[in-house]
């Protein structure tokens, strides 16, 4: 746990420094994936849980919160399962942009930058100006992978805000689409 700790605060203090290590690195998508992202990603489930409940019984009343769960279940593993479409989105797309189609490399791309936007989730716990504070969360994670893309995938200068570009729209729709599969998965629609 320790080492995802420091990887993640190193790569949100100091990302430029960052990413140089985690290109030289040896990894493999399941490790990515599994021994990280299915760590970080649990903060937005776990205020998707809190918020409804926070918000008081209206909200459990309604729903219920079985069907809270489910949806929370739901969320977490088709959002692990984007993040691995979107490595294999980004492992298409860099040689489009002049970068290196490499499994692991868009793996790192696909799995690191969301850090940022994960920890910020916890904003959403603040009343009214959370959720636009926590934008800021995502905001920071697409400059994250604008940083990493000419390290990990070899991307050059003058082609790395289109493929940061390019990635985000893929990332966004993917999102959209996972969160109406989940949406789907609640009594209520």
């Amino acid at each position: 746990m320790a080492d995802i700790v420091g990887r993640a605060k190193a790569l949100l203090m100091q990302p430029a420094d960052e990413w140089p290590a985690i290109a030289a690195e040896p990894a493999d998508t399941k490790g990515l994936i599994l021994g990280y992202a299915a760590v970080w990603s649990l903060i937005p489930v776990v205020i998707g849980i809190l918020v409804p409940m926070l918000l008081g019984g209206m909200v459990l009343l309604h729903f219920g919160f079985g069907s809270l769960l489910i949806h929370a279940v739901a969320q977490y593993v088709l959002g692990l399962g984007s993040l691995w479409v979107l490595g294999k989105i980004i492992e298409k797309l860099a040689p489009m942009f002049g970068g290196v189609a490499d499994e692991v490399s868009a793996m790192k791309l696909s799995v690191y930058p969301p850090t940022a936007s994960w920890v910020a989730s916890i904003l959403i716990l603040i009343p009214i100006v959370g959720w636009l504070l926590a934008l800021l969360g995502v905001a920071y994670s697409i400059y994250l992978f604008f940083l990493g893309a000419p390290v990990v995938a070899k991307v050059p200068s003058d082609k790395v805000v289109p493929f940061t570009v390019a990635v985000a729209i893929c990332a966004i729709v993917l999102s959209l689409v996972i969160g109406l599969i989940a949406a789907r998965m609640l009594p209520w629609y």
